[in-house]
């Protein structure tokens, strides 16, 4: 079963079930975000990937539950089906306008997601980018977001696509467990070079759930997580995206072999010409 760690005080498994290639955000091609919405238009496609994830100790999934219902559904049709629960990670987007109404508004969208069956909430880097002071290195009024998320009875987090958002959350001792953090060997939508968000990872108060490990497709799962585990802490997590419950099998044997330092054990690619030595490790 998948390695675990805490966030908050609540067991999560350090593999989370990403989103992106269930609701449409494939961050290649309008096509490719069609394709994904045709395949997974209802619950009943998604299911079958979560038990996938479920029966080898993947219980935690990501996702901005509030736009995607299906998905919403899917969580707890295979929770159902496997009789265990699965830990929603939500990432709503809320609205942080400094006015009575905005915060009555913000209020409202994180009691939803609590009403859904979130544990964890993470506000969206969209959200929480617009707080940010760099010059006085704050995060303004986040802690009226994160007293929200307290009283409606889950985790706070923060999505911190801006790496700074993690130090100057850290600095300031705001009440965040965990961070989401862009982070993969090609540097696919990283704010800074890799090295500077490895080490901000790595000094990081509070566990974090690393997103993109895989660069979108620019970079292949065996690459991607051998790369994401070998570099992050024990306590840190990789969020992996999935078309179907096959990919989400090779990805969680890639992952298990990478943490034990072992070879893989998946099919080969296909080939015109199977026979070739280099495609047969050279046997």
């Amino acid at each position: 079963m998948f390695p675990r760690t805490t966030v908050g005080g609540l067991s999560v498994s350090r593999m989370i079930a990403g989103t992106n290639w269930i609701a449409g955000y494939s961050h290649r091609s309008s096509s490719a975000d069609n394709m994904i919405k045709e395949r997974h238009s209802t619950a009943k496609s998604i299911v079958p990937m979560f038990e996938t994830f479920l029966s080898k100790g993947v219980d935690t999934v990501m996702a901005p539950f509030g736009s995607n219902p299906h998905i919403v559904e899917a969580v707890h049709l295979a929770e159902e089906k496997c009789e265990r629960p699965m830990i929603m990670v939500d990432t709503p987007v809320i609205n942080v306008d400094d006015n009575a109404a905005a915060r009555a508004e913000a209020e409202a969208t994180i009691k939803e997601s609590a009403a859904r069956g979130s544990k964890i909430c993470l506000i969206h880097h969209y959200s929480a980018e617009q707080l940010v002071n760099k010059n006085k290195r704050q995060i303004t009024r986040l802690d009226d977001y994160t007293k929200m998320i307290r009283d409606a009875g889950m985790i706070p987090g923060l999505s911190a696509h801006m790496p700074e958002l993690v130090l100057f959350s850290d600095e300031n001792g705001y009440d965040v467990e965990t961070y989401i953090q862009i982070y993969n060997c090609m540097g696919f939508l990283m704010q800074v070079e890799i090295e500077a968000v490895a080490a901000i990872i790595r000094s990081a108060k509070k566990p974090v759930m690393t997103i993109k490990p895989f660069a979108a497709g620019r970079t292949t799962p065996f690459v991607g997580l051998n790369f994401s585990f070998a570099t992050i802490r024990d306590c840190d997590m990789v969020t992996v995206g999935c078309f179907n419950e096959a990919e989400a099998a090779e990805d969680i044997e890639i992952a298990l072999a990478a943490l034990e330092r072992r070879a893989p054990v998946i099919q080969g690619r296909n080939s015109p010409a199977k026979n070739q030595a280099v495609l047969q490790g050279g046997k």
